[in-house]
């Protein structure tokens, strides 16, 4: 079997092309995340309402997952990819025009997240099937590192933009943007060359999903990502608020630049992958949900500094563990239900990001930033628990 090898031609091309599907996907997803402050003003409506923008998105997008992993087994992957890529920028562009209605705009972004459904399942999916099983612990890690980069970049542009200008601009510019990149993605992308084309069927769809949740292992490394998304998309969903409030009073643009800690994240899930190639993946894994509590508690000092490295570890260690176990699926899956294990995977982290990235406003409402990083802690613990029960079951 012909896989793409590090040696190979189409390598650096392959790579280059998945992590700027990565970056748009991550960029057009999280856009509305930095300004949620700001929809909560201009709105006038509470922090988690305005949080509902994401949690809609990540929401839609996490049940077309499933679906969209069966029709890719019947149409051509790359087309499937980007076309959603392409949709999903022209509705961030449409998203600049909404004025004064927090519902339609809610429901332009649930839009957005199913069409963007096309993109993060598939891409796994490809990379499992198309790179030689020895790199995939790299290439995972550069497909990852385009999500991070691309969620800095989306936000620190909407913040920047909003400061000077409005959210409006701001997102708008990020939509056109996000079409010039896609329109790269066609262009640079081999067709998929190992995958068996099927006519699904809403029986063998069922049967396919039992398959999977039969696998205790994979049940585990599912719990996992929903709680650890879950904990990271709470913490960076609201930590603008209590920045702009005494005694920091930050501006909309440096609670922009507060996203290039995502950078770190850039190189934990290459850094990270590279490590599982070589070590255990569980330990490796758990050493990266650790590092992500620590970081969580950091953020309760109260110097901006200590809060910022609190950010920057907490960012490293989830990066780290995410690239680590969205490759662990493809190889824990079996060989038909690579692309559906993937989007299950994908199913419970965005579940996670949609269900826990809404419900943590209650919780800084009642009880401030310690209620939030008291409920994102045990969370994390619990992602550790799903770790060893995976190294415990076979």
């Amino acid at each position: 079997m012909n896989y793409i090898e590090p040696a190979g031609k189409s390598f650096r091309k392959t790579i280059l092309a998945l992590f700027l599907g990565s970056f748009v996907t991550f960029a057009d997803l999280y856009s509305t995340q930095p300004v949620i402050p700001v929809f909560a003003k201009q709105f006038g409506v509470s922090p988690p309402m305005a949080s509902l923008t994401l949690s809609f998105a990540t929401g839609t997008l996490s049940i077309c997952l499933l679906l969209v992993s069966f029709f890719s087994e019947s149409i051509d992957r790359k087309k499937i990819m980007g076309v959603a890529l392409t949709m999903s920028a022209l509705l961030s562009i449409s998203v600049s025009f909404v004025q004064d209605d927090i519902y339609l705009l809610i429901a332009i972004r649930a839009v957005q997240g199913a069409v963007l459904a096309g993109f993060p399942a598939i891409a796994m999916a490809y990379i499992n099937e198309e790179f030689h099983p020895k790199s995939l612990g790299y290439v995972m890690g550069i497909y990852v590192s385009g999500s991070s980069i691309g969620g800095l970049a989306g936000r620190l542009i909407v913040g920047v933009l909003t400061d000077h200008y409005s959210w409006n601009v701001a997102i708008g510019s990020l939509g056109v943007l996000s079409l010039l990149i896609s329109l790269f993605f066609w262009w640079m992308l081999p067709s998929s060359q190992h995958v068996t084309h099927t006519n699904m069927s809403v029986k063998r769809m069922i049967e396919s999903l039992r398959h999977n949740m039969k696998n205790p292992q994979l049940l585990w490394l599912f719990g996992m990502a929903f709680l650890l998304m879950g904990s990271f998309v709470t913490v960076y969903n609201f930590v603008g608020i209590p920045l702009m409030e005494p005694p920091y009073q930050l501006s909309q643009t440096l609670i922009g630049f507060i996203f290039l800690i995502y950078l770190v994240g850039t190189f934990s899930s290459t850094w990270m992958g590279k490590l599982a190639d070589r070590y255990s993946r569980g330990r490796v894994l758990l050493t990266g949900i650790l590092i992500m509590l620590a970081g969580a508690l950091l953020t309760l000092a109260v110097p901006l500094s200590m809060k910022i490295m609190g950010l920057a570890l907490f960012t490293f260690g989830f990066f780290g563990a995410h690239s680590i176990a969205s490759g662990w699926v493809g190889r824990l899956a079996d060989k038909n239900e690579k692309a559906q294990a993937s989007a299950l995977y994908l199913f419970f982290y965005y579940g996670g990001s949609s269900i826990v990235g809404a419900t943590g406003g209650i919780f800084l409402i009642r009880f401030g930033w310690g209620g939030v990083i008291s409920v994102v802690s045990i969370l994390i613990i619990l992602a550790a628990i799903c770790i060893w029960m995976v190294k415990k079951v076979k």
